[in-house]
């Protein structure tokens, strides 16, 4: 039986709409068609929907807040209170129920449908834009060093599940270098390939390629974070995200999910994971 490849893919700040992703699927399921040769449903994608975690307190902030208080620049304060707002909202608190918990849950959740559909072994390859690669690196850097990512796994008998199937990590437009402000060292970056990976699919190598716009004032290169981040991550690739009214601006922080270059990238390197695993070549 052929193995499939299994893609996460993991939105980023503000309200999305739960087929926030279905462009970038149906041109990354076209592209790496064209590069393999192969079926579409090769691929499994998952897009993780995590908005909906903070959306309805969002709103009631906004009611009580703005509306009840007749606040100016209403459509400024909504665009700040659902992007700031998430931002500081998916903090980890003390406590139990947490929003932090709550948000990975949505990832575990998703690790799980890719494991019936792909398989329990199947490579993974994580797509992440913008908070969404800030959240993807704490879900997977508490499956490699924490038993705080072991709670929310479903099936502990997957290794997918337990991120030990992670091959390969694309950041976009990410706003980790900002986080890195939180901690006076931040220098243990999440193991990309996995350190298990070779156990399942031993001519695989992985990658972490991060992705970035000189324009998107919320994106940044990650190699100069730390000497740790410029071992790992594998190379910072400069694009030019959105369209002729975007590019040249802040508003190509969402733009990357329709470039060619990154959709390029990653499909011919699926492409050729494809083939290793499954000893065509």
């Amino acid at each position: 039986m052929e193995q499939k490849i299994a893609v996460m893919i993991v939105h980023g700040l503000g309200r999305q709409k739960e087929n926030y992703a279905e462009r970038l699927i149906r041109k990354l399921s076209e592209a790496f068609a064209e590069a393999s040769g192969l079926s579409t449903d090769q691929l499994a994608i998952e897009a993780v929907h995590w908005a909906h975690v903070f959306a309805e307190r969002e709103e009631q902030l906004f009611r009580d807040i703005v509306s009840s208080y007749r606040l100016r620049y209403r459509w400024l304060r909504r665009i700040v209170i659902h992007y700031l707002a998430d931002a500081v909202a998916y903090q980890p608190v003390e406590g139990d129920a947490q929003n932090y918990e709550e948000v990975h849950s949505t990832l575990s959740a998703a690790l799980h449908r890719l494991s019936l559909a792909a398989g329990p072994t199947a490579p993974l390859c994580v797509i992440s834009h913008s908070l969404g690669t800030v959240i993807a690196s704490n879900f997977f850097y508490d499956l490699q060093f924490s038993s705080r990512g072991k709670r929310l796994v479903i099936n502990p008998e997957a290794p997918i599940e337990n991120g030990e199937t992670l091959a390969f990590f694309y950041s976009l437009g990410t706003t980790l270098p900002l986080w890195s402000l939180r901690y006076r060292d931040f220098d243990q970056p999440i193991r990309v390939p996995s350190d298990h990976l070779k156990l399942h699919h031993r001519r695989l190598e992985g990658e972490w390629i991060n992705f970035y716009d000189k324009d998107d004032i919320l994106g940044y290169p990650l190699q100069g974070v730390d000497p740790a981040y410029k071992e790992t991550v594998r190379k910072d690739v400069e694009v030019n995200a959105g369209h002729w009214l975007t590019s040249w601006n802040p508003l190509s922080h969402r733009g990357y999910f329709s470039n060619p270059t990154i959709i390029r990238h990653i499909s011919s390197t699926l492409a050729a994971a494809w083939n290793k695993v499954n000893y065509k070549r």
